[in-house]
């Protein structure tokens, strides 16, 4: 079978939805799936919760994942719990990856941070700016089970802001890649080279499906960071980014996608098929932009005179938690060059459709006339 005939909505997660995610929402998911899979306590946060891996197949190709490891990233863990769904169901491909490949999976890297919806963990500490001082306990439970594990790749599962586009397109960046550097010069390694031929496999299979949305992200180099640092150690690691998928801030449509591209690397990996991939290809995935407001409002000075005539109004949200729920308050700033700037929202005040929706809306106070 192949990856894109698999009909992600038969092992969709449904106990998991929206964007916060912490260890009691998925508590009786993993509690179900221990029926059928390894999963253990390999250590505590820094407010003592536990941390909690899943390992399961019995292959000679271990493969290393972890979400959250900034708190309120949540999009890939519940992906993550979607592929699990797939692998305990009775199919051939599901099989197939669990007789050559063994996964070590922590859904949850940094508890503390995704209870309260934070990118940091309890001590304020960037996780992924931790890997070579290795301060925090959440730091020492990864390497630990790196270094126990040892891993011929490794899948860090990340969120990227809704603010990237690919290239300078008017395309959102719904999901993004990289194959991090090991060394200040960016040069292609070995193990860099098959994360970037593993990253043209997905592309392959993600083109077909969202064409033009997938992006690749900045690779300046940083020994603190968590990728950087474990291609250093010559294990071929690949950063995902779960992005914005029109109209979904949720984030529903965006985890079927990396859904697909984690079981799309999972069976190549399996039918080791990745030199079938050309490292080259990797540089053809456009880098990411940053154009993107969550709406964007055009000729402001239409009903705000104190602005100059072509002042364009950009709001960007940002993720409040509120009484368990992720609330996305408006942050606006101005900009005068209008053509830089896209939204995934756009209105023009000289547009009297637009202006009139505008005045109807919420956004309406943001018009100053």
């Amino acid at each position: 079978m192949q990856i894109s005939e698999i009909d992600h909505s038969k092992y969709k997660e449904r106990t998991v939805s929206g964007r916060y995610v912490n260890m009691s929402h998925i508590g009786s998911f993993l509690k179900q799936v221990s029926r059928d899979f390894l999963v253990e306590n390999i250590g505590e946060s820094v407010q003592g919760e536990a941390i909690r891996s899943v390992t399961l197949g019995s292959g000679n190709f271990r493969i290393l994942l972890w979400s959250q490891m900034h708190g309120n990233e949540s999009t890939t863990t519940k992906a993550v719990l979607d592929v699990l769904n797939f692998l305990k169901d009775d199919l051939g491909t599901a099989k197939e990856i669990l007789n050559h490949c063994t996964l070590k999976i922590i859904p949850i890297l940094n508890p503390d941070g995704a209870r309260a919806y934070t990118r940091s963990n309890a001590n304020e500490v960037d996780l992924n700016r931790d890997a070579q001082d290795r301060s925090q306990p959440e730091s020492k439970v990864l390497r630990s089970a790196y270094d126990g594990f040892k891993p011929h790749y490794c899948f860090n599962l990340h969120d990227q802001r809704t603010i990237f586009n690919v290239g300078s397109s008017r395309r959102s960046a719904t999901v993004s890649f990289l194959a991090p550097a090991h060394d200040q010069e960016r040069n292609t390694s070995p193990t860099r080279a098959i994360s970037m031929q593993l990253i043209v496999a997905m592309n392959q299979l993600l083109q077909q499906m969202i064409p033009g949305q997938i992006g690749r992200y900045d690779d300046a180099f940083n020994a603190n960071c968590v990728g950087d640092t474990f291609q250093m150690m010559n294990t071929p690691t690949i950063l995902f980014e779960a992005g914005h998928y029109p109209e979904d801030y949720e984030r529903e449509k965006t985890r079927e996608y990396i859904f697909y591209a984690l079981l799309q690397a999972l069976t190549v990996i399996t039918r080791d098929e990745v030199a079938e991939y050309e490292k080259e290809k990797y540089t053809d995935i456009p880098e990411n932009g940053k154009q993107f407001a969550d709406v964007l409002i055009r000729n402001i000075a239409a009903v705000d005179p104190g602005q100059g005539a072509n002042t364009t109004l950009l709001i960007r949200y940002k993720e409040e938690l509120q009484k368990d729920h992720v609330e996305f308050v408006p942050q606006t700033t101005y900009s005068e060059n209008e053509e830089k700037f896209f939204g995934h929202v756009e209105y023009d005040c000289l547009n009297t459709k637009d202006l009139e929706l505008l005045q109807n809306s919420k956004l309406s106070k943001y018009l100053r006339k």
